[in-house]
């Protein structure tokens, strides 16, 4: 398929690396042609504005701060019905609270013609540009928040090309709750804790019935 990155930074680096070896096609778009021909350069993509990468193909990453994401994509002509994967994470780095409370709601809000999917927000940059890695000998995990089917199935193609587990998280409402999660586990590895330790087996956490209240 064909893959176009809103922004040049690390995010559309990473990611964007695995996506041309496993076949893809895909445009490095920044403001900067310099830096944007750069990066696609090292991973072997093509490179362009954001304008033209946001109508390279029928998929986008957004891969922008996410203080200017909105602003940003008001501005592109993104196509009806293109995939727009939001992996930004809208947080206050001073304390780690969320300065945005629904990003990737916003973003949908902001641009409703096209398919928002909430993915890869979970983990920093290094952790995509090294895979595939195992974890405790299983794969990472990495959640996926959409209202359309055919755009998280998507996703979860790109999510198995790094060599990781697409999981559905549920729908587009959900996502506020893995931009909290991400803002809440970075504040915790910041200050020295463990995130991993919080969460136990399913058996051993709730038995066979999730808690209800």
């Amino acid at each position: 398929m064909r893959i176009g990155t809103v922004g040049n930074g690390a995010m559309a680096e990473a990611l964007g690396q695995h996506w041309v070896r496993a076949g893809h096609e895909v445009m490095v778009g920044g403001r900067d042609p310099g830096r944007a021909a750069a990066v696609a350069a090292r991973i072997g993509a093509d490179s362009g504005s954001l304008e033209e990468a946001s109508k390279y193909g029928e998929v986008v990453l957004l891969a922008l701060p996410a203080e200017v994401a909105v602003e940003v994509l008001t501005e592109l002509e993104l196509a009806p019905g293109t995939t727009l994967i939001d992996c930004t994470n809208a947080f206050d780095h001073r304390d780690f609270t969320l300065a945005v409370a629904a990003m990737a709601e916003s973003i949908s809000q902001a641009v409703p013609h096209v398919r928002v999917v909430k993915a890869f927000n979970l983990a920093a940059d290094a952790v995509w540009r090294d895979a595939p890695q195992s974890f405790e000998g299983a794969a990472l995990g990495v959640p996926i928040c959409a209202d359309d089917p055919a755009a998280a199935d998507l996703v979860g193609t790109l999510v198995r090309d790094l060599g990781y587990v697409p999981v559905p998280a549920g729908t587009l409402a959900r996502a506020s709750l893995l931009e909290a999660t991400a803002a809440l586990a970075v504040g915790i590895w910041v200050t020295g804790g463990d995130v991993r330790t919080l969460f136990p087996p399913k058996a051993a956490a709730f038995g066979s019935t999730p808690p209800t209240g």
